[in-house]
C-alpha cells in the first residue's frame, strides 16, 4: 500500500484573522480551485467550519468525468489548523491538514496532504503521469490565486 505526500508552504501579507476567515469558509474552496474542475458544493457549506462538518461536492478532475466527493472536517482549532478527510470520492485515502501561523509581515500557510490511490498497482502506475501532475497543478493554481487575492511577501 503506497501512501503519497504533498507538502506546500506559502507566505501571504495578511493577518491571521483574515487568513483564517478566508480559509475556514468552505465556500472559498471554489475560489481557489481551477474553473475547469467544475467544482460545485452541493451541501454542508452553510455555516462556518467545525469539527464533524460534512461537505459534499461535485468535481470534474479529469476527462470531463463528474465525481461526487464527500469530506469531513475532522479537526478544527480556530486560527491554527483544520483537517479534512475524504469520506467518499476518488481516493482510497485523503487526509489534508491545513496549518496557518503568524509570521513577521503576515502568515505562513502550510498544506500537508497524505493520499492513496485506488486500484492497487494500476493506481500506482497512474500516479507519476496523471495524478501527481494534476495535484501539483491544482495546488500551484491555489497558490497563484491566493497571491492574486492577497499579494505576496
Amino acid at each position: 500500500m503506497k501512501i503519497y505526500t504533498l507538502h506546500t508552504k506559502q507566505h501571504l501579507p495578511i493577518s491571521l484573522d483574515e487568513a483564517w476567515n478566508f480559509l475556514s469558509n468552505p465556500k472559498n474552496l471554489k475560489v481557489i480551485t481551477p474553473n475547469y474542475m467544475g467544482f460545485h458544493i452541493q451541501s454542508g457549506a452553510d455555516r462556518p467550519m467545525f469539527a464533524g462538518q460534512i461537505i459534499e461536492y461535485i468535481v470534474t478532475p479529469i476527462l470531463g468525468i463528474k465525481t461526487k466527493w464527500v469530506t469531513e472536517i475532522t479537526h478544527s482549532v480556530e486560527r491554527k489548523y483544520f483537517v479534512d478527510e475524504q469520506r467518499f470520492g476518488p481516493y482510497a485515502l485523503w487526509h489534508h491538514k491545513h496549518f496557518i501561523k503568524e509570521i513577521d509581515g503576515g502568515v505562513e500557510m502550510e498544506d500537508l496532504l497524505h493520499y492513496k490511490l485506488p486500484f492497487g498497482f494500476l493506481g500506482q502506475l497512474a500516479h507519476p503521469f496523471l495524478v501527481k501532475p494534476k495535484l501539483d497543478e491544482i495546488f500551484e493554481y491555489r497558490q497563484n490565486k491566493l497571491i492574486e487575492l492577497f499579494g505576496t511577501m
